[in-house]
């Protein structure tokens, strides 16, 4: 017999399901290989576009939007938080009562929680408006995955990078959703990331991160989409 609530599933909605357990995977595998973990976050986040092309293609169900933010807090939250907390302590455990162990286990926990703010605000306001408030927790778990895979390994550049985006994923800046044409340019330099990710001394998730960092700074004054 067949449970009620997955008869009420579309294709989308099973894309967005299955990338909630890809992100627990990333998080499991950060301790013992953060660059795995990294390139994980990456395919999340192509999934995280698939999904949304399936929705238009194929037409949404009335729960998508929920399941996307639900799965997105697992991917773009707890995962990456999970591989700068690895990074962070070696892949082992932070000494307790150390400034540094505050740090390394304090920030990847404000990031979820941020990201569980943002992404519950965003469905609540701003889910099928094509501006949005605030770093998408997207944005933000892939550019540090392509800082990692660039070679940004150092534990307390990348856990300033995260304390950056505790702030910037709530904050009241505006950011418009790419044009379909530049979420390709950015889904395909992800897939080349994640296939080849150390080929040409990094060029690939270093152009990843260039792409995504200049969308970061300059979408919001730069970067318009028609009403």
């Amino acid at each position: 017999m067949q449970p009620r609530l997955l008869g009420q599933l579309g294709l989308a909605d099973v894309v967005t399901v299955a990338n909630a357990g890809l992100g627990f995977v990333a998080a499991a595998v950060a301790v013992v290989d953060p660059g795995l973990a990294a390139r994980l976050v990456l395919v999340a986040a192509i999934a995280d576009g698939i999904d949304g092309v399936l929705a238009r293609v194929r037409g949404g169900t009335v729960v998508g939007p929920h399941l996307d933010s639900l799965a997105d807090v697992a991917s773009f939250g707890v995962a990456p938080a999970v591989l700068v907390y690895a990074v962070a302590t070696g892949g082992g455990y932070a000494e307790l009562g150390s400034l540094w162990a505050a740090a390394a286990v304090g920030v990847p926990a404000v990031y979820v929680a941020m990201a569980v703010v943002r992404l519950g605000f965003y469905t609540l306001h701003d889910s099928g408006d094509p501006n949005t408030e605030g770093v998408q927790t997207t944005l933000a778990a892939t550019i540090i995955a392509a800082a990692y895979l660039s070679g940004l390994t150092d534990p307390t550049a990348l856990v300033g990078l995260t304390a950056v985006f505790c702030y910037l994923m709530i904050a009241s800046v505006t950011y418009p959703d790419l044009y379909a044409r530049d979420a390709l340019i950015l889904g395909g330099l992800q897939s080349l990331a994640v296939l080849f990710p150390t080929v040409w001394s990094r060029v690939l998730p270093r152009s990843l991160l260039a792409f995504a960092l200049a969308y970061l700074l300059f979408a919001p004054v730069a970067y318009w989409r028609d009403p």
